[in-house]
């Protein structure tokens, strides 16, 4: 499958990360198949979508003409059956593995053969998942940063199997995007989220042993590192259930402790004090 032939492309989730990604296909002129397993979670999606292209147009980057044109290019599907147009599929459903499992799978037989999957999984070994299709070859990861319609950044991740000709066909794809795609290798975490996560997990081991507070925490990291957010502010926004399940596949894949989730992280899960989200993590908010 080469660039020129993509023209439909299909978004598991239409999730936080789904819908961004939705977003961006969309608006670079691809027709846009987006499913999730029901209609409400389509609709909320969707209503993501118009308000972030909203922003869009306040901050002068889309022209107020080319909202309603945007939107019309994205379809809202439960059955998985209607993917099957598309030539290219990204995966974007919780990270859990029995989850994608069941996705792609059903994904896999209803795609033409020389349609390409990708996942956009933050830490799942893609040489794992590529083994769950029978197209292995033309499985790869797009990794996209949330916010996914602002962050420029796209790992780009070789499964073992993946082919040459599909790894270079997704990075001309992430361009076209108006993304700067990256090459990874597939290892626990990728570069992001193995440099990242025991990042956040360190700051969560200070505020559980009384180091600092969360405040004071992100504001060493904001005003001495000259990070744009603090670690455990960050957290909050990509979901401490999130963060979690990450540090747990990077232990289990890499098999050092020194990858174990804080305690505090996980109590914090335990009690669904999930960040912005659920309304509260290590800060508050108004839901």
């Amino acid at each position: 499958m080469t660039l020129d032939q993509i023209k439909t492309v299909a978004v598991l989730g239409a999730g936080t990360m789904g819908n961004g990604i939705a977003h961006v296909f969309a608006r670079a002129g691809y027709d846009v198949i987006l499913r999730d397993v029901e209609q409400r979670f389509l609709e909320r999606g969707l209503e993501t979508v118009a308000k972030n292209l909203d922003r869009e147009i306040k901050k002068g980057k889309l022209q107020e003409s080319d909202r309603s044109a945007v939107l019309s290019r994205i379809s809202l599907v439960t059955d998985m059956s209607a993917v099957s147009p598309a030539q290219f599929l990204v995966e974007a459903v919780p990270e859990k593995i029995d989850i994608k499992r069941a996705v792609l799978t059903e994904a896999d037989l209803v795609l033409s053969p020389n349609a390409i999957i990708a996942s956009n999984t933050s830490s799942i070994a893609m040489t794992t998942l590529a083994a769950l299709t029978k197209r292995p070859d033309r499985f790869v990861g797009m990794h996209f940063m949330n916010p996914v319609p602002v962050m420029t950044l796209v790992e780009v991740i070789r499964a073992l199997q993946t082919s040459e000709a599909t790894f270079a066909t997704t990075m001309e794809l992430a361009e076209k995007l108006g993304k700067k795609p990256v090459a990874v290798n597939d290892a626990p975490g990728f570069v992001s989220n193995r440099v990242l996560m025991p990042l956040i997990n360190e700051a969560a081991y200070c505020v559980l042993e009384g180091v600092a507070t969360a405040e004071s925490v992100d504001a060493v990291m904001k005003l001495g590192m000259n990070h744009p957010m603090g670690p455990l502010e960050l957290a909050d926004f990509i979901g401490l259930d999130v963060c979690v399940d990450i540090m747990h596949v990077l232990q289990e894949g890499l098999g050092d402790p020194k990858y174990r989730a804080c305690p505090l992280l996980k109590k914090y899960v335990a009690a669904g004090w999930l960040g912005r989200k659920s309304g509260r993590g290590f800060y508050t908010y108004d839901k």
